[in-house]
């Protein structure tokens, strides 16, 4: 299996002093946050950042774009509502301010200069020395602004606003909480900042995006190269690398902006879950003989297909026992203290006999998907529509907009075998606004089943899926023992569905606590003790395994978060139960893939 290596964090930190614990003065999370499109040179901006709450979103009339400080130190990539960035402050903000004096080398600017963010919540402007350079809205997808022209050599400030409504009903938020508090399936709030910001020096002209579209049968890969900055000829170069040898080369001139290419490779290595191949890619702008732009990337040889009866990676059907995963931390919320702790939370679920999961409610960040990638991790991608009115047509641009962003980030990843947009939309919502969305989706990417709205409502989809929380394994076997006519799941009462039910996408929720006076929330009653448990969920998941014609699940959920103790870890990681015995339940063959 070839491991992805040339991901370099010593030599990119520009001097920074790199730890692994999150204190005062390291400098949290110095992993390079884009690992499909990795440039040798770059400088993290995570740390120390001057920080002020804005509460009256009156910052730009006081002037604070200009402002010589703000009041409060915080810091960057961790939200003000989470303890490790040193604010912990979880009442509504309406606006945050951010402000730091950089250096920019000087040969940077015999190019462009790039200041980029990971993920910022929700709407953004950048200035550079008191000047506007860019605005994004959206509170989970990357961006950039060029700082050339602005910026000068040696000492340059960066100020950074971020509004936040989370109560509006036009803005995703996920499980973020509308209330002051979080309570039952809703958490803390995240504000502003909350992934990587860096810097990185590009070409006049160099490359802005690859797309990928593999070809395992042929043993090819389609490479889209999108090109940006000044417009010139010339030809862009692909290499391919299994274990650091070249196994293959393409080359394709450009019309100014765009190459096409096919890469052939002389070793045909698929990605599978159970031996998840990368390979290294090295692609190359070339004119007048030189090479002008260099970026590093990979690519898995997979395809994900949509039968008559299930998900096929590769032709080959796969069940899918997945669980469902939040991406809150205790001490970061949205942000995981370490890179560690995302490989941790995967190895976790595969611990428990999981081969993937649902990412819900939340746009995971590039790097949990590499992850995914490089440990044979299927996921769902989901956006985090909760908070967002579906029964107002004018919702559909807001969402959209982030949404297209999302798919183009998540694109190449092999871990990423299909598309959630929505999740549990209510009958009085806006059909069109769904099957717009899923729509667009399929025209974006034809490779992948979409699920227009998990769980309850759907317009248009691929796959018809449901959401039941039911803790009665007999009254659950009734349902889903044998599916042969319409089906009506005990969660809600929002729709019926066919025999064409595939998917039993959220289920379980057991409310368990190690301690038996801890209050918390959950689903049901908590079993009495730990035998119980294992009763219930051995009766639950055992009855989804033996359905001839379902051929994935999801549980809920992999660790509980804040007040809700559904998970099946705590918090903070700590198994409730010996993991063996979960994956002993889980892995037992399915009706599904004993008669494939």
């Amino acid at each position: 299996m070839s491991v992805v290596g040339r991901l370099p964090v010593e030599e990119t930190i520009s001097g920074d002093a790199h730890r692994t614990g999150v204190t005062r003065d390291s400098v949290p999370r110095p992993e390079y946050p884009r690992p499909q499109l990795r440039r040798d040179e770059w400088r993290t901006l995570n740390g120390r950042w001057a920080f002020e709450i804005d509460h009256g979103a009156s910052g730009r009339a006081r002037g604070l774009p200009e402002a010589d400080a703000l009041d409060s130190e915080i810091t960057v990539p961790f939200a003000p509502e989470s303890d490790l960035s040193g604010i912990g402050h979880a009442d509504f903000m309406d606006a945050v301010w951010y402000r730091r004096e950089i250096e920019i080398p000087e040969r940077w600017f015999d190019g462009r200069v790039k200041l980029r963010f990971g993920a910022v919540d929700y709407t953004t402007e950048v200035w550079i020395d008191g000047e506007s350079v860019g605005t994004h809205r959206g509170g989970y997808t990357p961006f950039g602004v060029d700082v050339t022209d602005v910026a000068e050599p040696g000492p340059t400030v960066v100020t950074v606003c971020a509004e936040d409504d989370s109560r509006s009903d036009l803005q995703p938020s996920g499980k973020q909480s509308q209330q002051y508090a979080s309570h039952g399936p809703l958490y803390t709030r995240v504000t502003g900042v909350w992934q990587p910001v860096w810097l990185e020096p590009v070409p006049e002209t160099y490359v802005e995006s690859v797309r990928f579209e593999p070809d395992p049968e042929n043993g090819a890969l389609g490479v889209d190269v999108v090109l940006a900055g000044a417009l010139q000829s010339g030809d862009v170069r692909a290499t391919a690398l299994f274990d650091g040898d070249a196994v293959g080369e393409a080359i394709a001139a450009t019309d100014g902006r765009h190459a096409a290419l096919r890469l052939d490779v002389d070793e045909v290595h698929r990605w599978r879950p159970e031996e998840p191949n990368l390979y290294d890619l090295e692609l190359a702008f070339v004119t007048g003989g030189e090479t002008v732009d260099t970026v590093e990337s990979y690519f898995g040889l997979r395809s994900v297909t949509l039968g008559d009866d299930c998900v096929y990676v590769n032709g080959e059907p796969v069940f899918q026992r997945l669980v469902l995963d939040q991406g809150y931390y205790p001490d970061g919320l949205y942000t995981a203290p370490t890179d560690d702790a995302l490989v941790r939370d995967i190895e976790l679920a595969q611990e428990m006999g999981f081969n993937g999961a649902r990412l819900h409610q939340k746009v995971f960040e590039p790097r949990f998907l590499y992850h995914a990638d490089r440990l044979g991790y299927l996921v769902w991608d989901e956006h985090a529509n909760w908070g967002l009115d579906h029964g107002r047509s004018e919702a559909l641009g807001p969402f959209l907009q982030e949404w297209l962003e999302v798919v183009e980030r998540d694109y190449n990843h092999p871990s990423v075998v299909g598309w959630t947009p929505f999740n549990e939309t209510k009958p009085e919502q806006d059909e069109d606004l769904v099957r717009t969305v899923y729509r667009v989706t399929k025209a974006l990417d034809p490779t992948r089943p979409v699920i227009d709205a998990s769980g309850w409502v759907h317009v248009e989809t691929d796959l018809v899926d449901a959401h039941d929380y039911e803790q009665d394994p007999e009254a659950f076997r009734e349902t889903y023992g044998e599916i042969d006519g319409p089906v009506e799941p005990s969660g809600h009462g929002f729709a019926d569905w066919s025999e064409e039910l595939s998917y039993v996408s959220e289920y379980g929720g057991i409310r368990w606590s190690p301690d038996t006076d801890a209050e918390g929330w959950g689903y049901g009653d908590r079993p009495e003790d730990e035998a119980a448990f294992f009763e219930r969920y051995r009766g639950l998941t055992e009855t989804l395994l033996d359905n001839e014609q379902l051929w994935a699940f999801c549980y809920t959920q992999l660790y509980d978060v804040e007040q809700e103790t559904n998970g099946l870890y705590t918090y903070d990681r700590r198994p409730k139960f010996d993991p063996g015995r979960i994956r002993e339940i889980n892995e037992r063959p399915a009706a599904f893939e004993r008669r494939s």
